[in-house]
């Protein structure tokens, strides 16, 4: 006879989220990702004199590129976030997903400038401010899942005591 947990199934794997503080630390890590974006348009607009590169996914909210770069950061963070989320619920390895994710959407956003710009001046400076985006994201969302994603194993479960023991009949 078997009964659900028996030995020779596997343990049973279960996912809680603390979905409040993961999506508190998303929307921290936005401002700081907007703070990021703003960080170094200023440094290479205005301090180096550097002409960056409109990058395709950029918004046109505010008509300002400092703005717009800002926006959007906070807006792909957001996005990261709910990514999160999502690979928590439905994925065996959320975190190693998300990391390989990360990296790639990094990869993507550092190779865009050189597709779209002329000058390799402002395609390298836009180029180093997209990779920071990815580290400053990747990393801070991944120390947040770290935190509020949590994933216990249920041993298998031993039968009723009464299957344990032969039955005692009364005398």
């Amino acid at each position: 006879m078997t009964y659900p947990g028996a030995a020779g199934q596997p343990p049973k794997t279960h996912v809680s989220v603390d979905a409040k503080r993961l999506w508190g630390g998303g929307f921290a890590t936005a401002c700081v990702a907007a703070l990021v974006a703003a960080v170094g348009v200023l440094i290479c607009r205005d301090v180096l004199d550097i002409d960056l590169v409109r990058p395709a996914l950029l918004l046109d909210v505010a008509h300002s590129f400092l703005v717009d770069y800002a926006i959007t950061a906070a807006l792909l963070a957001l996005i990261a976030t709910g990514l999160a989320h999502a690979l928590a619920l439905v994925t065996p390895r959320p975190r190693s997903f998300f990391g390989w994710i990360i990296v790639l959407a990094t990869a993507f956003g550092a190779a865009a400038p050189f597709a779209i710009g002329d000058e390799l001046e402002s395609q390298v400076a836009t180029a180093c401010i997209n990779v920071a985006l990815g580290v400053c994201i990747g990393s801070l969302l991944g120390a947040v899942m770290g935190r509020t994603i949590y994933i216990t194993t249920t041993p298998p479960t031993a039968p009723p005591s009464s299957w344990q023991q032969p039955p005692t009949y009364p005398q």
